[in-house]
């Protein structure tokens, strides 16, 4: 087989996969762009470069891969969730094969769950069936309605075949708040103790997300089969951010948008932004999600 059509096949093989680069040169990319961009969270790296590096090392994964994204408001959860789908699908969030889900805009409604379970599944079966490569996101898991959420158990398993479809490429991502207060307070015990955010291990950080979100009857996952029959692959916590990665995003930012990094810019926004706890205010109230949008305001 000449080059050329080596060059053919390859490009027909990634059209059809979903996928924008062959898998394996995928994790590096998005390795470095962690590493560049996302700031404050090194469990973050560790987790989700172990989990994608093992499920698209894989010429025939065992099940989906099934990822679980905790923290509070601003620490990066959607950011490294587009992150991850940009590396993977050309058109990122805009990719035929990634799907987002919220459950305001999608599952409004608390008597129609029935009728969302149904046109869920059928969703999911009919977009696996088109490319078994897919991505679901789901945001907001902490909104969701108990119990809807499990009419997805079937594809997360390692089952070969579900009504007639090969699903075991696919990544699913959950998405919440849930279990960010908790991961809070625990960072601000190694504080009060003079220790470092970063010697959190990952076990306390999941237990203690277990307990604010899988036990709690106004969560998505409250006895929730995808938690008893353990179909999530990691859980992925995301630490409060101190004002020192505050200003990280902030610098960031102003690159992004092609602005002159002044550092009385830098510091000014900076202090524009909440912290706890009230007295101390050691970290942001809102992680970096405000930066963006503050930064007009200092030019």
């Amino acid at each position: 087989m000449n080059l050329l059509k080596i060059r053919f096949l390859n490009a027909w093989v990634l059209s059809i996969s979903g996928f924008s680069h062959r898998p394996l040169e995928l994790a590096s990319g998005l390795e470095c762009d962690l590493a560049l961009n996302l700031v404050g969270q090194p469990l973050v790296r560790q987790q989700l470069m172990k989990g994608l590096q093992q499920f698209l090392h894989s010429p025939s994964p065992a099940k989906p891969l099934v990822l679980s994204f905790h923290g509070s408001t601003g620490t990066g959860k959607t950011y490294v969730s587009s992150m991850l789908v940009r590396h993977l699908f050309q058109g990122g969030l805009g990719s035929p094969y990634v799907h987002h889900f919220s459950p305001i805009v999608h599952f409004p409604h608390a008597e129609h769950i029935e009728q969302y379970k149904e046109s869920l599944k059928r969703w999911i079966q009919g977009n696996l069936t088109s490319c078994g490569r897919s991505a679901f996101l789901f945001d907001e898991m902490d909104k969701m309605h108990p119990g809807l959420i499990d009419v997805i158990m079937p594809f997360l398993g390692p089952s070969w075949v579900v009504y007639g479809t090969n699903y075991r490429k696919a990544i699913f991502i959950f998405i919440s708040n849930a279990g960010g207060e908790q991961i809070n307070e625990m960072t601000l015990d190694l504080w009060r103790a003079h220790r470092d955010r970063e010697e959190i291990s990952l076990q306390d950080a999941e237990s203690a997300i277990s307990k604010a979100v899988f036990e709690n009857p106004q969560s998505g996952f409250w006895k929730s089969g995808i938690i008893n029959e353990h179909l999530i692959d990691f859980v992925v916590p995301f630490l409060p951010l101190k004002h020192h990665h505050v200003k990280q995003c902030i610098v960031n930012e102003l690159v992004q948008q092609g602005l002159e990094v002044r550092q009385d810019v830098v510091q000014e926004v900076a202090d524009s932004i909440p912290y706890f706890p009230e007295e101390e205010k050691i970290f942001s109230s809102t992680g970096c999600k405000t930066v963006a949008s503050r930064i007009s305001f200092f030019f």
